[in-house]
């Protein structure tokens, strides 16, 4: 095993890490881990990180459970149209996208790197996210009712992307959740992580049959982003959200124009 597979499989326990503290972030690592230190292509990655983001979060979320942190109405009303469109997007239009789609002189576009570029613009999105000076989001407490056409069209845009580049969309979700669910932070957290594991464990059976999936690989990554899931959803009360947020925030971004630069320039 050679270093940059040792720094992948510790990348794994920090993908496990911030997910169990901030609700989210894993997938926004994990794909970037797969392509450059794993050198899978992207449509592999992306399939790999639905399924690890799947298996993962679906342990935060049961501990998020048993701690009454799961709002199953507002999960149940998020998950739905997201994991249709989710499923529809790997299973049907992925497949069809052509591997060679344009070329600018003697740049040539295809289907990975388009995904990689795709991706790194949702990795600048969820870091200017990240970034906003306000870490409260003021809920309004006397609303009476959810804002469903919202929810469900977010839910919609949220399962398309999550279905092209493999995030779960956490960051995208927690706020959705308070915002247009009016839960608390903590229920959002909890719930985030039950939507994602709803979405990217269906988005993965979309690839069935497209894919030849390494599942011994698969399975030990997972495995050890499992183990730091369970550590970071036991240090979520322990640890200062905005804080981490924003340092983490700091990192996507790096990572992000990382990203643009090895898809532009070399």
């Amino acid at each position: 095993m050679d270093f940059l597979h040792i720094l992948g499989y510790f990348g794994a326990l920090i993908i496990g890490l911030v997910m169990g503290l901030i609700g989210g972030g894993g997938s926004i690592l994990s794909v970037p881990i797969f392509v450059y230190l794993f050198a899978f292509n992207p449509i592999i990655a992306t399939s790999y990180s639905l399924f690890m983001v799947g298996v993962s979060s679906s342990f935060g979320a049961f501990k998020n459970y048993r701690k009454n942190n799961i709002n199953f109405k507002m999960a149940f009303l998020f998950a739905i149209p997201a994991f249709i469109v989710i499923y529809l997007t790997r299973r049907y239009f992925l497949p069809e996208v052509p591997d060679q789609l344009f070329s600018i002189g003697t740049f040539n576009v295809t289907k990975g790197s388009a995904i990689m570029l795709l991706f790194a613009v949702v990795m600048l999105y969820s870091a200017t996210v990240m970034l906003k000076r306000s870490t409260e989001i003021v809920v309004n407490n006397n609303r009476a009712s959810y804002n469903i056409p919202k929810i469900v069209f977010q839910a919609a845009v949220i399962g398309f992307f999550t279905g092209l580049i493999g995030a779960g969309g956490g960051f995208v979700i927690v706020p959705a959740l308070i915002l247009l669910g009016n839960l608390t932070m903590k229920q959002a957290v909890g719930t985030s992580l039950f939507i994602i594991s709803i979405n990217s464990l269906i988005g993965f059976t979309g690839d069935f049959g497209h894919l030849n999936i390494d599942w011994l690989f698969l399975l030990s990554f997972t495995a050890i982003a499992v183990v730091g899931i369970l550590i970071g959803t036991s240090l979520a009360n322990k640890v200062e959200g905005a804080k981490l947020k924003k340092g983490f925030g700091w990192f996507v971004l790096v990572m992000a124009i990382f990203i643009l630069v090895k898809e532009l320039v070399f």
